[in-house]
């Protein structure tokens, strides 16, 4: 089975990508998880270009201990009118101290006379000059051959003249870059094949996503004989972003029966690491996205989900288990019984001989989607309304009543106040609290009273606040619906509220996550625990 080498560039070309920005501390936890996951390369940075990233190299030797990949350092070659061994970048470069280097030059003969405003001839100096400088230094070099598609389809000799002047340096890859992201899958497939058969080094391939095919013509360059491939998590970049190599990875290892990762078992946290970059990087996360996202193995459709029960091949190009994800039954107004079963099995509720309770279950979710939920989006919401039904849940508290005053003094002067009444403990708990805005006020209120008989309720917070209105022709008076997430920095859940009143639907989505946390979370966490 030929294997892949996966060179991972969220941290260099990936921060370039718009709303993208990373402290130190983040690139470690990335490189590190990026590591486990088990790519064979990890570009840090560009150490010549901010303190930032040669912060991270210096922070890098002695914090990260890399199991699989080779740290690599990005640069460009040399200056025009400067030796290799006097460009301040180079040096740079060298002091990041990495295993391997990769470094960017012009492949299209435009971009030399019209960027660079040099001669042709000066351009490969620069090149074959800087390659062999890095590698008297030990080092492992990839070129990155920039614009490399289109100055081959411009002047083709040209563009293998720079392949072949890093390949006389000994370069150990030359990587063909589509850095315009317009290149389609067939001439990609043509030119590497070309490439492959023209030089005797290693090939690799660095698209990006212009025309959305960065993943197609990663996999034709693959096909066509390219060994490395270069992309980002996510596929985060500039522009319209990178190659994706959360799709890329799984099409490799699944569907073309390459080996890009140690083990199927690191092809497992996949979806993991997908997920824990776009928290650290604090991106939302897309839940269309293939193999990984939210989305990839959701079923909706009652006909889908009976198929699917039957045997999973019928709905599913692969196992989601495989790329670390999980099956997904939704429920709406487009449910069957058949949606409503196999989600109560799931919640480890049993359901035999309980259809006429599944028909109630069923009609009333209708009835609450009819008035504005949606449960898809709140799968903890939807675990309690299926408890609650079905008889399967234990009220942790009781709400009696609940007040939430306003006071607005000035614009800089506005005060929250939320007074509420519980019964918790086999006790009445009466108690007040102030806070920025009704929801905030509601929150530490309802804390407060829960945390003498529930302290554990500390250890959960929300972390993300959504109002979406439902009825934008009814102006003010419009039905909102209110999302809330939640985590105790193990679990992430969602839970819902819809009013014509916002606070009364934060309210309802509120009190919904700390039941879910205190009903079903905390208990099962402890049962797990105990074994």
């Amino acid at each position: 089975m030929a294997y892949v080498y996966l060179l991972d560039t969220t941290l260099r070309d990936g921060t370039q990508g718009e709303g993208v920005s990373l402290t130190v501390a983040d690139k470690l936890k990335i490189a590190q998880k990026l590591d486990d996951l088990g790519v064979a390369y990890i570009e840090g940075g560009f150490p010549g270009a901010n303190p930032k990233d040669q912060d991270f190299f210096r922070t890098a030797n002695d914090r990260l201990h890399l199991k699989h990949a080779k740290l690599t350092a990005f640069g460009s070659t040399r200056r025009p009118s400067t030796k290799a061994e006097d460009d301040a970048g180079l040096q740079t470069l060298l002091g990041a101290n990495t295993p391997a280097v990769a470094i960017v030059g012009k492949a299209w003969d435009f971009h030399v006379t019209e960027a660079l405003r040099i001669e042709l001839g000066q351009n490969l100096d620069m090149i074959r000059d800087t390659v062999r400088y890095l590698k008297r230094h030990g080092r492992e070099v990839i070129f990155d051959a920039e614009h490399f598609f289109d100055g081959f389809k411009h002047n083709r000799a040209y563009a293998l003249a720079t392949l072949h002047a890093a390949e006389e340096a000994g370069v150990d890859w030359v990587a063909l870059c589509d850095t315009n992201g317009g290149s389609l899958p067939d001439e990609i497939r043509e030119i590497v094949a070309t490439v492959v058969s023209e030089v005797r080094v290693q090939v690799g391939i660095h698209t990006h996503n212009d025309g959305e095919l960065a993943v197609a013509n990663t996999l034709a360059a693959v096909q066509a004989g390219a060994r490395m491939v270069h992309g980002t998590i996510n596929g985060i970049g500039e522009r319209c972003g990178n190659a994706n190599l959360a799709s890329i990875i799984p099409n490799l290892e699944l569907k073309l029966g390459y080996s890009c990762l140690p083990s199927r078992q690191h092809l497992r946290q996949l979806t993991s690491t997908a997920r824990f970059v776009g928290e650290v990087a604090n991106l939302v996360s897309h839940s269309y996205q293939p193999f990984v996202g939210h989305s990839a193995f959701a079923h909706k459709g009652g006909i889908h989900v009976s198929a699917i029960a039957r045997n999973s091949e019928t709905y599913e190009h692969i196992q989601p288990e495989l790329v670390g994800n999980e099956r997904r039954v939704l429920i709406s107004e487009l449910s069957g019984l058949s949606n409503v079963q196999s989600q109560a099995e799931a919640f480890g509720i049993s359901v035999a001989g309980r259809s006429d309770d599944l028909r109630t279950l069923l009609e009333k979710i209708k009835e609450l989607e009819y008035l504005g939920y949606q449960f898809e989006g709140a799968e903890a919401s939807q675990e309690l309304l299926f408890r609650r039904t079905l008889g399967e849940f234990q009220q942790p508290f009781e709400v009696f009543s609940v007040r939430v005053d306003t006071d607005v003094q000035s614009e800089a002067d506005v005060t929250s106040q939320a007074i509420v009444k519980l019964g918790v403990g086999g006790e009445i708990v009466h108690t007040v609290c102030e806070g920025n805005g009704p929801v905030n006020a509601l929150d530490a209120v309802l804390r407060k009273a829960l945390a003498a008989h529930r302290p554990e309720i500390a250890h959960m917070h929300l972390t993300d606040y959504k109002v979406r209105v439902l009825d934008e022709k009814d102006a003010t008076a419009a039905k909102v619906r209110v999302l809330i997430e939640s985590t105790d920095g193990q679990r992430v859940w969602r839970t819902i509220g819809v009013s014509e009143n916002v606070v009364e639907a934060s309210w309802e989505a509120l009190v919904d996550s700390m039941n879910y946390y205190l009903a079903i979370v905390v208990p099962q966490r402890e049962l797990v625990s105990s074994t």
